[in-house]
């Protein structure tokens, strides 16, 4: 079971983006699909939240609105096993997208690309002759360039099952200041990500549109969660979302929350569901009451 999902913020796309990915990558299939709820007649065809899994990554996303978009600060970097599937998904995340390095050999690859696709999502496609994985990949930039390393030591000192497995970094000549990362992997609760410094001029950066879905246990694991990643310069959002010191947004969400929002009795998951809207911080004890109402 995964404890941290990466969660996409579509306009109103993420149906159309969830068949499309699950298309083309490998050990993939469509998850659960919620539709908007609010008594106007048809409304429940509106898809608010969904979930897909490609090559075994379970992945989340929500239609909530034009306010986030998708930049290159976040992407996913995929590890494929021959030049047929490499070439494969170029040419299927390329068409109507938008090319961020070009797809060819390079002095570290015999053959990689960076693509925005045509959602806007980013992709980093590499041949590494292995099977087909799929990794959240941070990029940090602007003010937040030359802490990669930083913020990959606070997370797996936070998460069990986490350490850092790989930090390569940059030397004399190699276009970014020497000593920045360059490529790092890291574990998260036993998920792979990777992470990486770029001091160029890049008019970008972290957004909400590419988040990370926590689930917890417990009141005392959403604490420790919240407490901790929004502390040093954090924000606080609303309805259990935050952003790090870093600008790397999260949601910190109790399992018991998902249980009550499908609950089959609507008139319960409604009230359920006004609570949350309220918070910050997720509280149980509250979700629970307004669940147990009349």
């Amino acid at each position: 079971m995964q404890k941290i999902y990466p969660f996409l913020w579509f306009d109103d796309q993420a149906e159309q983006a969830a068949n499309f990915y699950t298309s083309i990558f490998q050990n993939a299939k469509m998850g659960e699909i919620n539709y908007l709820e609010d008594g106007r007649e048809n409304m429940h065809q509106k898809v608010l939240t969904l979930s897909f899994t490609l090559a075994g990554l379970e992945i989340l996303a929500l239609n909530g609105g034009p306010d986030f978009s998708f930049t290159p600060a976040h992407s996913f970097f995929v590890t494929c096993q021959d030049e047929a599937e490499i070439n494969t998904l170029w040419k299927k995340l390329s068409a109507g997208g938008f090319v961020l390095m070009e797809f060819g050999q390079y002095p570290f690859s015999e053959k990689f690309g960076w693509v925005a696709d045509k959602f806007g999502l980013s992709w980093q496609l590499n041949l590494e002759r292995q099977s087909q994985k799929i990794m959240p990949c941070f990029m940090f930039v602007g003010q937040q360039a030359g802490r990669a390393e930083e913020a990959m030591r606070l997370y797996t000192s936070l998460f069990k099952d986490s350490k850092i497995s790989q930090i390569d970094r940059y030397a004399e000549g190699e276009g970014d200041i020497v000593g920045n990362v360059k490529h790092a992997r890291f574990r998260l609760a036993g998920q792979e990500l990777i992470a990486m410094d770029s001091s160029l001029d890049h008019q970008f950066g972290f957004t909400p549109a590419f988040s990370f879905f926590v689930e917890c246990k417990d009141q005392q694991e959403v604490d420790y969660f919240w407490e901790n990643l929004i502390a040093d310069g954090g924000a606080p959002s609303q309805c259990g979302w935050l952003t790090d010191k870093f600008g790397v947004s999260w949601q910190i969400v109790p399992t018991a929350l998902s249980q009550m929002l499908n609950d089959p009795d609507r008139e319960r998951a409604h009230r359920v569901t006004q609570a949350m809207l309220k918070m910050t911080k997720i509280e149980i004890h509250e979700l629970e009451e307004a669940f147990q109402e009349g």
